[in-house]
């Protein structure tokens, strides 16, 4: 019984995602059959900032904040700068498509447990459903392109457009760093 409402739980958060939300229920359900359980205690870091991204997290249970500090990732100074995240909400998902390291820490605020999607799980899924694999690097090119519109916006506001298309521009133009 507890492992059914667990499995209900699961399948309510990845089928409400806002995050999978061009995927069908099929897809999702497809998708789900990829994650993985895990549970983090009070205080406990999911990563770190500066990590190498190897995944992406839905909140099963519990908050989590994304904090930002350069300072000891341990300080509580810290904990005032991030944003709060709670149940049914995913974050890290960039770090499936693109080799990025972590911009923020993810600190869990309460006992949590998450669903956590990562890049094997990836290549999984574009062995087995290429086609969802396809709507997933979709979405995840959504985010990043609107990511990349507000800070150029930004940039532009706190500067001028020159610097703010010039930045733009020299990361268009910067070499690729091999992968770690």
């Amino acid at each position: 019984m507890k492992k059914l409402k667990r499995l209900q739980n699961q399948t309510k958060i990845v089928f409400n995602s806002k995050f999978l939300r061009n995927l069908s229920p099929a897809e999702r359900f497809e998708f789900l059959q990829l994650c993985h359980r895990r549970t983090y205690k009070e205080g406990e870091f999911v990563f770190y900032r500066n990590d190498p991204g190897t995944g992406m997290y839905f909140i099963e249970e519990g908050k989590v904040e994304l904090t930002f500090s350069a300072e000891d990732e341990t300080t509580d100074s810290e904990l005032k700068e991030g944003f709060l995240l709670e149940t049914a909400d995913s974050f890290g998902a960039l770090s499936i498509g693109y080799n990025l390291r972590r911009k923020s820490s993810a600190k869990c605020v309460t006992d949590c447990t998450l669903l956590g999607f990562f890049k094997p799980d990836f290549e999984v899924l574009m062995d087995r459903h290429p086609q969802i694999a396809v709507r997933f690097l979709q979405t995840l090119s959504n985010i990043a392109l609107r990511q990349l519109e507000h800070a150029t916006n930004k940039i532009e506001e706190l500067s001028d457009a020159y610097t703010a298309v010039k930045i733009e521009f020299e990361a268009y133009y910067q070499p690729e760093t091999p992968e770690e």
